[in-house]
């Protein structure tokens, strides 16, 4: 049995498309019909049920789905058996917030094609919340909330938070002492609905993480507007400290209520490939913790792939 056909029937099943396969697979949608249809003719039993809308397992396709899977990963593990890793090849679709993706990531890339120069990357840079299986994406770099337990995540770690406004911004509004200075001050709103919600300031209080809302002349919803309305002086903002040092350093931006940060950010990369993860992928993944784990604050004591089950809070990285 072509056990490129199965994987190919597997990843039409996963995504609900032949269009999406094609495009996560890297070869062309009429060569994705043909297997699936070929491989249908020779086990005798239509797999997928094809709608103008979607592309679903029928019931015979749900079991043979099973030993499918299976036997791909059977496959894979032993043509990778003594495969050396400088002989990967394929296209990988990972997604990063705009800033991991130009302060740490990007720049650390030559180095890991140079040594997989086989490999194409293809980077999408987002602020929003791409969907991993629709959009055909490998894995993701995700800062805060996961909220799908049909994915499957490692937790890197978190990264710190700090307070932050401009000095022009504190000659005009002050620098507030303490929490209840707020309510003189603004911030600078970030929204990716563009206004769905309300403009506040996170911090602890007790064991609690509360919000405390505040003032907004402006709504912004990507990080780079985010970080130049601070800058501007258009208010204060909240961001993970690593993003902000070399400014604080420098100057142009000032720090204010370090005892009332918001709550740490966690960082996890999740993926669609259950324990079937092509050695590509595994390849791109592992190097993708390695260099984000230099970035953060606490790197995750738990190694290894967990079923995502806690729900964390979604924030903008900086």
């Amino acid at each position: 049995m072509n056990v490129e056909a199965l994987s190919v029937f597997l990843k039409v099943a996963d995504l609900g498309s032949f269009t999406r396969a094609a495009e996560q697979l890297g070869t062309p949608k009429s060569r994705v019909s043909l297997l699936v249809k070929t491989l249908e003719s020779e086990i005798g039993a239509h797999l997928l049920q094809r709608t103008t809308r979607a592309v679903r397992l029928t019931p015979d396709g749900e079991q043979f789905a099973v030993r499918a899977r299976a036997l791909v990963h059977d496959a894979d593990e032993l043509s990778s058996m003594f495969q050396a890793t400088s002989s990967l090849s394929g296209r990988v679709r990972i997604d990063l917030s705009i800033a991991f993706a130009r302060r740490i990531v990007i720049p650390r890339l030559p180095e890991f094609l140079a040594l997989h120069p086989q490999l194409e990357m293809v980077v999408s840079t987002t602020d929003r919340r791409v969907e991993l299986v629709r959009e055909a994406f490998d894995c993701v770099l995700r800062i805060g909330m996961l909220d799908d337990s049909s994915l499957v995540a490692r937790k890197l770690g978190t990264l710190a938070m700090v307070n932050v406004a401009s000095p022009s911004y504190l000659r005009k509004f002050g620098v507030p002492k303490k929490v209840a200075d707020l309510d003189r001050h603004q911030l600078v709103h970030y929204s990716l609905s563009l206004g769905g919600d309300q403009p506040s300031f996170e911090y602890k209080k007790g064991s609690r993480w509360v919000s405390q809302r505040m003032k907004s002349s402006i709504t912004v919803n990507n990080t780079d507007a985010y970080s130049s309305a601070c800058l501007a002086g258009l208010g204060i903002i909240q961001v993970p400290r690593i993003g902000t040092q070399d400014a604080i350093r420098e100057g142009s931006l000032v720090e204010i209520l370090p005892q009332h940060t918001c709550e740490p950010m966690p960082v996890s990369l999740i993926h669609t490939h259950g324990r079937e993860v092509p050695l590509r992928v595994r390849t791109v993944m592992d190097w993708l913790a390695s260099v984000v784990r230099l970035a953060l604050v606490s790197p995750a004591s738990m190694g290894g792939f967990t079923q995502l089950s806690v729900l964390d809070r979604n924030h903008i990285l900086f």
